[in-house]
């Protein structure tokens, strides 16, 4: 019995050694595997193209686009309550001052005038025959033939009937004007921009019916980052191109500055006057301003290198030394066409990747080539 147990456990031992070596070599391969993945991870080398940083002498010109507006945009409505019958104008069209824009139903009104100079004659009829009474008892008081008293209750009958006679015309002439209000009449020359109600709708007094631009005084309206604002001349010479034809220009001057940024963009709208404008310069039209800034100390870097990780701008600095890349964040002064000015965040001598900035992690090793400047 002794034997055969002692045999067994001969046999067995061998295989338990086997399977020991067996799992060991499995597990230091699988160990040997991540750390192959690891390291092929970390030492992953993304090719990018660099610019290295200099201060320049800026004075560069920035190119903001806007839209074309009117100085003055007048609704025009009419002043009395009733039922639209005709609009004569609509949106584009030019229109004069005096040319009639639309009516109203001109049926009460009429009756009102009616009535009003019914009255009218009524008290005219009165006050002549309060007249006629007063010269007559006038008259009689000279020859002692009536009182004192009837005489003077005759002078205050003329002078009541006479001003209900002018009562009367008052409210002759209040219902002429309304009747003259049915017609809704330009009181400016312009185009017109936007209409409100339709013919056959009842609308209220002071509702929009029409809106007209009023023509000759045009502004372009920009929105400005607050940056370029504060750095911004204070009477800039701002040359204005038509996007669509950048051959087309005109001068502006700076007209009016909003004091309070959109909630939104943290813009500033700012209204350039656009002196003599070519008649290419339509409203509505999409202008490009170019304005000057002041020369100072900037930092001027492609705007391919901008990031924007939480919403807020920022670009892809190279650590030279590790060949890793890390992100920081920036302040921005001027916008271009291709290119910003950044006014804090960077200093000479760093270098910031400017194309393939989109494929960078926070460590990234990278295989940098020096763009030229």
């Amino acid at each position: 019995m002794f034997a055969n147990h002692a045999a067994g456990r001969v046999v067995s031992l061998p295989l338990a050694v086997t399977l020991c070596a067996l799992c060991v070599s499995a597990a230091g391969g699988l160990l040997a595997g991540c750390r192959k993945g690891e390291e092929a991870q970390v030492t992953e080398v993304r090719p990018v193209r660099v610019v290295r940083i200099e201060k320049q002498e800026a004075g560069a010109t920035i190119a903001l686009t806007g839209r074309l507006q009117a100085q003055a945009e007048i609704n025009q409505s009419f002043r009395i309550d009733g039922r639209m019958t005709s609009r004569n104008v609509d949106v584009g069209d030019r229109v004069r001052a005096g040319q009639v824009l639309a009516r109203l139903d001109r049926m009460n009104e009429e009756s009102s005038l009616q009535s009003a100079r019914a009255q009218l004659a009524a008290a005219q009829a009165q006050a002549l025959e309060a007249r006629t009474m007063f010269t007559r008892m006038r008259d009689l008081l000279a020859e002692h033939a009536v009182s004192r008293a009837s005489f003077e209750q005759s002078e205050a009958m003329a002078k009541i009937t006479q001003s209900q006679v002018d009562s009367a015309q008052s409210l002759v002439s209040i219902a002429q004007n309304r009747l003259s209000y049915t017609d809704l009449v330009s009181d400016v020359a312009g185009v017109v921009t936007a209409r409100g109600a339709e013919p056959g709708e009842v609308v209220p007094a002071g509702r929009m019916i029409v809106q007209i631009a009023r023509e000759g005084a045009v502004d372009a309206v920009f929105d400005v980052p607050a940056a370029i604002k504060d750095v911004a001349p204070a009477n800039p010479d701002i040359v204005i191109a038509l996007a669509s034809n950048p051959e087309v220009t005109a001068v502006g001057k700076v007209r009016e500055v909003s004091p309070r940024a959109d909630p939104v963009t943290g813009t500033f709208a700012v209204r350039v006057q656009v002196l003599d404008p070519p008649a290419a310069m339509r409203l509505g039209s999409t202008v490009i301003g170019h304005m000057k800034l002041p020369r100072a100390a900037a930092i001027d870097i492609p705007s391919s290198a901008l990031i924007q990780p939480g919403g807020k701008p920022a670009v892809w600095v190279v650590d030279t030394k590790t060949g890793t890349v890390s992100v920081r964040e920036v302040e921005l002064q001027a916008y271009g066409e291709d290119r910003v000015q950044v006014s804090q965040g960077l200093n000479t001598g760093d270098v910031v990747v400017t194309a393939g900035v989109q494929a960078l992690r926070p460590g990234q090793k990278i295989n940098w080539t020096e763009a030229p400047r």
